[in-house]
Formats: C-alpha cells, sequence, structure tokens
C-alpha cells in the first residue's frame, strides 16, 4: 500500500493520496491539484477516485478538476446532495484499490454528509489499518456543529449526531487504528486542534477533552457553548464545492498597474491587500491597506476578513508573491484580483503618493506605556477566547479578529490601541483593520504575548 499525507499550513489542511497495483484515491484534495498528479505519476498510479470526506467549508476543492484531468469517479456521502456527477456512498460501502479496500463510515454530526473512510490493507489484516476522518474527529478535537447550511439543522441537533458518530462507530474501532483528519491546528473547523497530523484511536480515547466519559446531554451543551463565529466565506465556498470549482486555469493573472491606476481603482472601492511581512507593513504601506502576510496562514485569514465580493489589487514585494497570493486567494474561493502594484511600495513612494505607518511596539515598550500612561492606553487581544482565558496582558481587551470589524464599537478612537496576538501576525492585521476604520494612533506589539511570557512579564488568566 502507498500512502501519503500533503499537509498545507496556509488552510491547516491535509489530503491523501492512497495508491496499490497502478491504482490511486485522493482523498479532500485541495484546489490546485498538480502536486498530487506529480505524485501519483512518480509512484505509477493512476488515480481513479476523488472522494471528499464532506463538502468543505473552509476551502474550495479541486475534486472537478482533478476528476476532468484524470478520468476519476469524485465520491460523496449519499446525504452531501452534490451537483456534479458523483458515486453516494453509504456505510459499509466499499472502494477496492488493488489490495486496498477504502470502506465508509457515515458519521454525520460536523455536517449531515460526512463520512469517515476506513483504510484496508488487506496485504496486513482484514482489519482497518487507518480512519481518514474528515472533520468528525480531530486531533485533541471534534468537528464544529455549527458551520453546516442545511434545512433545520440546528447545532444542538448536528452536536447530537455528532456524538453517536464518535461513541457508536469511530470509538469502537481498535485502539491501534491510525487517525489521520483533515484539518490540524489553526483551523476555525475545530477549536482545540493539536498541531499533530495524526494520531490513533486509542491515543485519541485517552486524550481528547471531546471524547471524554459524558452523556450526551453534556457533550451537545459543551459543542454549542461559546462557539466562534462562523467566517463569511464558509457558506459560500459550500456552495462552490457542491457544484465544483473551475480550473485554476481559467483563472487569469493578475496584471501589474501603476501607482495612479491603483489609487483610481482605490477610488472605485477597491481593496488594496498588502501580503507582506508585519514589519514591512508597519514600516510604510499605502494608505487605506489591508494586511494579511503570506508568512501565516494567509488564504483562510484573507477569506475570514475579506469580502467574498471585493474587488482586490496587491501589494507585495516581488511578483511571485503575487503570483502565490492569487493561488492561495482561490484555494479559498476569493479570485476578484484585478491587479497589483507594479515595483511595489517604492514605486507608490517614487510617484509621491503618500505612505502610511503602522509602530511597531516591543513588548517591554507596551510595559513602560501601560505604566506611564494609565487609562490613555487601550490595549486590544485578538486571539481565540480560549487563547486569551489561558493567560493575557493585564488590562487587555479581547476581541478576537474575526469579530474584530463588527465589535470596533467598543474601542475608543483618541486613544493609543496597542494590538497584540500571539506572535504579531494577527495583530499586524487588526491594526490595519483599525486604521482603515479611522483610529488614528494604534500600534503592533512586536512577537505578541509569546514575546511578553519570554520576557517575564506577569499575565492574567481567566
Amino acid at each position: 500500500m502507498y500512502f501519503k499525507q500533503f499537509y498545507l499550513g496556509c488552510l491547516a489542511h491535509a489530503s491523501y493520496l492512497i495508491g496499490s497495483d497502478g491504482k490511486a484515491a485522493v482523498v479532500d484534495p485541495r484546489r490546485d491539484v498538480d502536486e498530487y498528479l506529480a505524485e501519483a505519476a512518480a509512484q505509477g498510479l493512476r488515480i481513479e477516485y476523488v472522494v471528499e470526506t464532506h463538502l468543505h467549508a473552509d476551502f474550495v476543492s479541486g475534486h472537478r478538476e482533478l476528476a476532468a484531468r484524470t478520468g476519476a469517479t469524485i465520491v460523496f456521502g449519499r446525504k452531501a446532495e452534490a451537483l456534479i456527477p458523483h458515486l453516494a456512498v453509504k456505510d459499509g460501502d466499499e472502494i477496492r484499490l488493488g489490495k486496498v479496500v477504502l470502506r465508509f463510515l457515515e458519521t454525520p454530526g460536523h455536517t449531515p454528509e460526512s463520512v469517515t473512510i476506513l483504510v484496508v490493507d488487506t496485504e496486513v489484516s482484514r482489519e482497518p489499518r487507518m480512519a481518514l476522518t474528515g472533520d468528525t474527529l480531530f486531533i485533541g478535537d471534534v468537528g464544529r456543529p455549527d458551520l453546516v447550511a442545511s434545512k433545520g439543522a440546528t447545532p444542538e441537533i448536528m452536536a447530537g449526531m455528532l456524538y453517536d458518530s464518535l461513541h457508536q462507530k469511530l470509538l469502537r474501532l481498535p485502539d491501534a487504528v491510525e487517525v489521520y483528519p483533515a484539518h490540524g491546528a489553526g483551523s476555525l473547523c475545530g477549536r482545540n486542534m493539536s498541531s499533530q497530523t495524526s494520531s490513533t484511536i486509542g491515543e485519541q480515547r485517552r486524550t481528547n477533552y471531546a471524547l471524554a466519559e459524558m452523556s450526551q446531554a453534556d457533550f451537545v451543551k459543551m459543542m454549542t457553548t461559546d462557539l466562534p463565529e462562523t467566517p463569511q466565506y464558509f457558506p459560500r465556498d459550500v456552495a462552490i464545492n457542491r457544484e465544483g470549482a473551475p480550473p485554476l486555469a481559467e483563472q487569469p493573472l493578475s496584471p501589474g498597474l501603476a501607482p495612479d491606476e491603483v489609487q483610481r481603482r482605490m477610488d472605485d472601492d477597491s481593496v488594496v491587500l498588502d501580503v507582506r511581512p508585519a514589519a514591512a507593513f508597519g514600516a510604510g504601506h499605502v494608505p487605506g491597506s489591508f494586511n494579511i502576510g503570506l508568512g501565516g496562514q494567509f488564504a483562510s485569514w484573507a477569506g475570514t476578513l475579506l469580502d467574498p465580493n471585493a474587488r482586490l489589487v496587491i501589494v507585495a514585494d516581488e511578483e511571485a508573491s503575487v503570483r502565490e497570493a492569487q493561488l492561495r486567494l482561490a484555494r479559498v474561493g476569493l479570485e476578484k484580483v484585478t491587479g497589483y502594484l507594479e515595483g511595489g511600495l517604492a514605486a507608490w513612494d517614487r510617484a509621491g503618493r503618500p505612505v502610511a505607518t503602522v509602530p511597531q511596539m516591543p513588548v517591554d515598550e507596551l510595559r513602560a506605556q501601560m505604566r506611564e500612561r494609565p487609562g490613555t492606553l487601550q490595549i486590544v487581544d485578538v486571539r481565540r477566547a480560549g487563547e486569551y482565558a489561558a493567560g493575557h496582558v493585564p488590562g487587555a481587551l479581547n476581541i478576537p479578529l474575526l469579530g474584530l470589524a463588527r465589535d470596533v464599537e467598543r474601542l475608543r478612537s483618541p486613544r493609543l490601541t496597542a494590538v497584540i496576538c500571539a506572535s504579531g501576525y494577527r495583530s499586524s492585521a487588526g491594526a490595519s483593520l483599525l486604521r482603515r476604520r479611522g483610529f488614528g494612533d494604534v500600534c503592533n506589539v512586536v512577537g505578541g504575548t509569546n514575546a511578553w511570557i519570554a520576557a517575564g512579564y506577569a499575565t492574567e488568566t481567566i
């Protein structure tokens, strides 16, 4: 049996290639599919199936393009109601790839159509060796029950289904079965995912908080309490995946634009997206631009923070970064990139255009400001609620980045506003958002809460 996990950090997304005797299946493919094709060819495998564990909400799948380029059959759980031609599978159905069998379990809860794929290597045993759990069971967590855009499925109903799927199906598997989910730490499809990308049923039985012994009622209450806001692009990506996204080759490359043309497009409501690191953005940027750095989970945050219908103009240090940004944006269904600033910020500056800045504040300076300016400094922690609760700068107000645009009225504009996260990545995005909302005195805390703790400064917990 051949088995490979492809992990894409930008989306915290895992996909898989499984094969035997010249036949293969790809599970949960991302939008750009060339890597699967190259790997299959290198291993002497022909892709015969493209399997989706569910209709993904957090990224656009490449199932349609992969099937078109290989002749493979697309596979969904029977409740998916996918609009693209596909094979609908139910409990106990199997697909054979030479000596490997893919056996399906219906495991609803994250979505109604969710399936888990049991991988049986018949050369070794008739028992499953692996479980590809999609977004039903993560490492250290389970799928959220509130993301489904289906008829009448409340989070409580879905959480009840999830409990049954976990306890009546997955937890009945042997402890040695290896667990391979569709996402890892940073994905918004769960709340407490590990940075590990695989585990075993036994290890999860022992360590996963959501699998602890409890009643279904207690599980439902736990899974439906204090859920983070649903990113605005999720329902849109589900709809795209239901009918299949067009091939990436049909997406034109964005043209280079002169500074005057960039300004004209800004005046016509285009959004300038600066994909450079926080320090570069802080040192100088196009006024009113949004900073989401390519170095972090760029695609997820772009989908979360940007209007899916916005026309985008990219600012980067080099053209290769523009192309990379455009690809990553397409992975979450953001395809309205109308151009990029040719020559980068240097060209903007040479044209005599104004350049804005966001001061980068080290944690020792933040601590000094807290002592010197009590009552006139507001600290905004844009991490998720659980991160904030575990330890934060004393007096910091928690407004997660996902809801910052909506909750900005909780802040006072005239005050010095220090934005902080874990490392300085999300806080730079938050600072750029506040500047776009008219906050003039804003700074980004360099190194974030990690740097604060490393300096030995005290934190608060809740």
